[in-house]
Parts: C-alpha cells; sequence; structure tokens
C-alpha cells in the first residue's frame, strides 16, 4: 500500500501547520486490482451536495483578487460561505478544535467520511463507515506552538514523518469498521448516508480488523508522493458504494481532476499508480500512452480474437443489487435535499458539549480567533447566530471575546436542534495515550553541565522508545563538568522548544546564569512552560527559569538523581498540564 497526507486549503509548498483538514489517503494494491481509500481526518464534510464542492473549494482557497491567505480559513470568503451553509456547522466544531493542529501526522485518526457498503461471497450487503486509529495514539499542538512552529519549520509534519520512518520508528494504525444493517439504519434518528453526521461509536463500536505499518519512505517526491492519483471509484469486489449524494459526486470528479492534473488518460500507468496484479483492459490510445497493445481488438464481446481481454462475471465487480420496493419507480427526478438531512446542528451541539473543558476552551478561542479576522461585519453577525443555535454558551462567550455582544443574527433552523447523548469518542482526550513512545525531548545543554544526570536521562528515554535530542548554544556542543565536549544534535538558534513534546535544562549554576541573558534561552524556557509541557530542570538553571518566568508546578520537575529521571518521565507521559492553562491565558486570548 502507499499512504499520502496532506493539508486541504494550503496549496504545494504551504505550511504544514495551518489550522487545516488533514487528508488522509491510502492506496492498496491488491490481487483484485486497486482499492483507493481517500478520507480526512475529520469524519464529517462541509457539505452535502456534491454541485456544491467547487464552491467550497473556492470560498476556502485563497481570494482571488489577492492571491491570499495562503492556506488558512481566517477570511470573508470562507466564513462567508459556510454562514450561509448551516450544513457546515457540525464540520466547523470538528475544524475550530484541536483536530486541526496536530502534533504529528503520524498522530491522526482517518475517516472513510462516507457509508459504504461490504458484500460477503453470498452477496449479503452491511453497511460500513471506515476508521484508522493511530497507535501512537491521538496528540495536538496548541495554537501558539503551532503559529511559532510554522516560522521556525514550515516542514515539521513532513520532516516529523520522514525522520520516523528512516529512523525504523514505523507508524501504525489499525482500520476499523462500524458495521450495520438497514434496519439498524432505519431506526437511527438521522440519515446514515448523510456526510455532515456521524454514528457516535457508543452507538455503533469500532470492529478493528487489521493493521497499517508504514515502513518505507518514497524514493522519488515527484514520481511517487505528487503523481498518486487516488480516486474513490477505485474498488475491488466485496466495497461497493451507497447513495451519498457526496459519495455520488466525488466518484465523477476525482477522475475528471486526474485526467486534467496528470496529462491525460493514461495515468494509471505511472508506476505509483500502477496495479501490481496482471490486469487488461481495451484502452488504447491517449495522451502518453506508454504501451504497445497488440492486436486489433480493443472492446468486449468479440470474437474475432479468442485470447482477448473477457468479462469474468466471477471476480469481476458487480454492483450490489439493492431490492426496490416496487416493481417499477415512479415520479419525478429532481436535484432536492432529502428532508432527512434537514437536521444541521443537534450533531454539532452533541460534539461541543462531549468535549472536555480544555478543548473547549480552544475551540472558543480559535472561532474568537478566525471570526476576529473577518472584515464583513455582517457575516461575523451571522456566524455568531449560527453558534447560539449550536450552544447558547458557546455563541455567548464567542460574542463577548469578540467583543460583540448582542449583535448575532437571528438564524431559523431548519429542524430544531436536539440535545444528543454525549459521545466521549469524539474528545481527542479519549483518543489520547500515557505514551513517549515516538515522541520526542529536548534537552538544552549549557557548559558544565552534570553528564551523568545526561546519561541517566537517555537511558530512560531510550527505554520508553522515544527520542532525545542534544542542544546546545552554539552547533559545536558544550563542555561537561567533567570536562568532555559533547556535540549539539541542534544549536539553540534553531531548535525552539515548540519542536519537542517535553523538555530538560541541564545546566550548571555558571551555565544558567549565561543563559538567563540569551533570549533564545528565555523563550525556550517560557514558550514551554506557556505551552504546557513537561518541564525537568537541575538547580543550576534557577536564574534562566526565574527570567522566563516559568513557576513551580506538577509538571516543573527538578533533577537531581535517578529517581527524579523516573519521575520526569512519568509525568511527561501523561502529556500536556492543562490544569496550567487556565493560570495562563484566558478564554478569547490565543
Amino acid at each position: 500500500m502507499f499512504a499520502r497526507f496532506s493539508t486541504v486549503a494550503g496549496g504545494a509548498g504551504s505550511v504544514d501547520l495551518p489550522r487545516d483538514v488533514r487528508g488522509f489517503a491510502v492506496k492498496f494494491y491488491t490481487e483484485d486490482g486497486n482499492y483507493d481509500f481517500v478520507g480526512n481526518n475529520i469524519p464529517v464534510f462541509f457539505i452535502q451536495d456534491a454541485m456544491k464542492f467547487p464552491d467550497l473549494v473556492h470560498a476556502v482557497k485563497m481570494e482571488p483578487d489577492r492571491g491570499f491567505p495562503q492556506a488558512a480559513t481566517a477570511h470573508d470568503t470562507f466564513w462567508d460561505f459556510v454562514s450561509l451553509m448551516p450544513e457546515s456547522m457540525h464540520m466547523l466544531m470538528w475544524a475550530m478544535s484541536d483536530r486541526t493542529i496536530p502534533r504529528s501526522l503520524r498522530m491522526i485518526q482517518g475517516f472513510g467520511v462516507h457509508t459504504f457498503r461490504l458484500i460477503n461471497a453470498e452477496g449479503k450487503s452491511t453497511f460500513a463507515k471506515f476508521h484508522w486509529r493511530p497507535l501512537l495514539g491521538c496528540a495536538s499542538v496548541v495554537w501558539d506552538e503551532a503559529v511559532k512552529i510554522s516560522g521556525a519549520d514550515p516542514d515539521f509534519h513532513r520532516r516529523d514523518l520522514y525522520e520516523a520512518i528512516a529512523r525504523g520508528d514505523a507508524p501504525e494504525w489499525e482500520l476499523g469498521f462500524q458495521l450495520f444493517d438497514q434496519e439498524t439504519a432505519d431506526q437511527l434518528d438521522f440519515d446514515s448516508l448523510d456526510p455532515t453526521k456521524i454514528i457516535p461509536e457508543e452507538v455503533i463500536p469500532v470492529r478493528y480488523v487489521g493493521k497499517m505499518t508504514l515502513d518505507r519512505n518514497p524514493d522519488n517526491f515527484f514520481a511517487e508522493t505528487e503523481q498518486v492519483a487516488f480516486c474513490p471509484a477505485n474498488i475491488v469486489p466485496g466495497i461497493d458504494f451507497t447513495n451519498d449524494p457526496l459519495l455520488q459526486g466525488r466518484l465523477f470528479s476525482y477522475l475528471d481532476t486526474q485526467l486534467s492534473r496528470l496529462g491525460g488518460p493514461n495515468f494509471h500507468q505511472i508506476p505509483i499508480n500502477a496495479p501490481r496484479c496482471p490486469m487488461r483492459n481495451f484502452q488504447r490510445d491517449g495522451l502518453r500512452q506508454m504501451m504497445v497493445p497488440k492486436g486489433r481488438v480493443a472492446y468486449e464481446p468479440s470474437s474475432l480474437d479468442v485470447g482477448s481481454v473477457r468479462e469474468n462475471p466471477r471476480r469481476g465487480f458487480v454492483t450490489y443489487p439493492q431490492p426496490q420496493a416496487t416493481e417499477a419507480v415512479s415520479g419525478q427526478k429532481t436535484r432536492k435535499r432529502q428532508e432527512t438531512f434537514a437536521d444541521h446542528y443537534s450533531q454539532a451541539r452533541q460534539f461541543f458539549r462531549s468535549l472536555p473543558a480544555p478543548e473547549r476552551r480552544h475551540l472558543i478561542n480559535a472561532f474568537t480567533f478566525e471570526l476576529s479576522k473577518v472584515e464583513a461585519k455582517h457575516v461575523r453577525c451571522r456566524m455568531l447566530g449560527h453558534l447560539h443555535l449550536i450552544d447558547k454558551e458557546l455563541g455567548s462567550v464567542v460574542e463577548d471575546a469578540m467583543g460583540m455582544s448582542g449583535q448575532a443574527q437571528l438564524i431559523t433552523p431548519a429542524v430544531e436542534p436536539r440535545d444528543l447523548p454525549p459521545s466521549p469518542a469524539v474528545a481527542l482526550e479519549t483518543q489520547a495515550k500515557p505514551t513517549l513512545k515516538g515522541r520526542k525531548v529536548g534537552v538544552l545543554l549549557s557548559d558544565g553541565f552534570d553528564s551523568t544526570l545526561l546519561h541517566e536521562l537517555q537511558g530512560a528515554i531510550d527505554a520508553e522508545q522515544a527520542v532525545l535530542v542534544r542542544i546546545t548554544p552554539k552547533i559545536g556542543g558544550a563542555v561537561s563538568e567533567e570536562g568532555v565536549l559533547f556535540e549539539g544534535d541542534l544549536a539553540l538558534s534553531g531548535a525552539p522548544s515548540v519542536f519537542f513534546d517535553a523538555v530538560v535544562i541541564l545546566a550548571s549554576p555558571e551555565g544558567g546564569q549565561a543563559l538567563s541573558t540569551e533570549a533564545a534561552a528565555i523563550d525556550w524556557a517560557r514558550d514551554a512552560f506557556g505551552h504546557l509541557k513537561v518541564v525537568g530542570h537541575t538547580d543550576g538553571a534557577a536564574t534562566l527559569l526565574t527570567a522566563a518566568s516559568v513557576k513551580s508546578d506538577a509538571g516543573v520537575i527538578p533533577l537531581t538523581n535517578k529517581q527524579a529521571v523516573r519521575a520526569f518521565v512519568n509525568e511527561a507521559r501523561k502529556g500536556r498540564l492543562w490544569e496550567r492553562e487556565p493560570t495562563l491565558r484566558s478564554t478569547g486570548q490565543r
């Protein structure tokens, strides 16, 4: 198989950490041909009608009269469009959550978004929702961190993924299905074919059936990653489509785009797109034909060449014969939304109310930041009206944070929102794992540092299957108290603490004093503390910590001996100290 991850709003070369949905696409080279699983790291989408796909893309991309902003939704055209599309409200809750600023591509979930069919050997159909679950657990950064990472390393996610695979830390995901039949679908209080809805895992659990391991980087980015063509229409026997209207539009639009992007109808011959099993078809000519097909027959059925390609009723693809209620279907064929698609707010409300307090704060802050960037006041007022329908607290707090209390537009919903049971599975907190595996710990060394502590740290971090990175004031290294030179992996000027999941400062009293006069070192410590990370330190770092306004709490751990190193590791496994956040920034402050 081959996988590609991507941002959605940004073009080629945009930064890796904008607030944006991530594409999650996997091509399986099976014995029956290629199957493309083309999804996102969010389980719902903005629209229900495939005809609105170009409008969505035009609205979210750079504004045409000015060519900016790049890779950002914080601008008028996007919010104007979605504020006029109530069906977008559920997706907006996910898009403004921490899901869209992931710590690593190795730590994101993947979803097929649509409802598909699985067909067994007897021809029985079972509806299926597809899920990818990262074995490292899910993790995100905080917004201030995302901003600083984008400036310090625009390739942060790509570098992280490449380096992890190169060093043998193969990222892994489990593949799971939510499976249900037509009777179950009929009992749901929403339409299971609506791509703006989820089926909560508490209602239908995910059954995990296999595992994907990414164990090799591409040999050439352009030839493989850039030229790979994922198309939802590429399926194999055993999988089939449903009447989800957005899915039906995607089945056409992806192929149409690839014909243009890759220069003609023969893009399936590019090695990264070519099936690994013997495949034959009747496609003969066209731009960039790389083969030399032989024989005069290019159609089926035929009698001129008994050895030519034949339809295979046993192994070939057969569409699921969906039963009809009557012998003949009559009536007008119109482009119309099903009434069962009309509830646009209930699941958005369910999502918000299912989040733990830190994630709710971040979502509120994200809406405040994005809408404050919108110049057109009437768009802001309209969007605030939608937020009030989703949740009164959400609408009121965002209004207050924007200084627009009482200015929300009154929105009349097609269907009054309902209070649904909480779905804890949507929270990142429930997808996180108490682990350092696959994470990075940055260790800042000063001259005169305690090398024994460094060795203890190295052993403890290695045992966690994490990576220890040595940062020194200069790339040449730092000299330990024994007079031994330890080379740095990175220089302080090029390794801000936003690159790491937890940090340690190993400084002698003289070294700590010297670091406390360096702006880069002060920012390094201040940001780590402000981004809610666990901070280990020696007594010699006290001057630097004071200069950086780092206050003592459960996540600021003095390192004095082996036991203290173990305490640091145990605390760092938990991830961020969310309880620190309210003491540092208030709602509405990014």
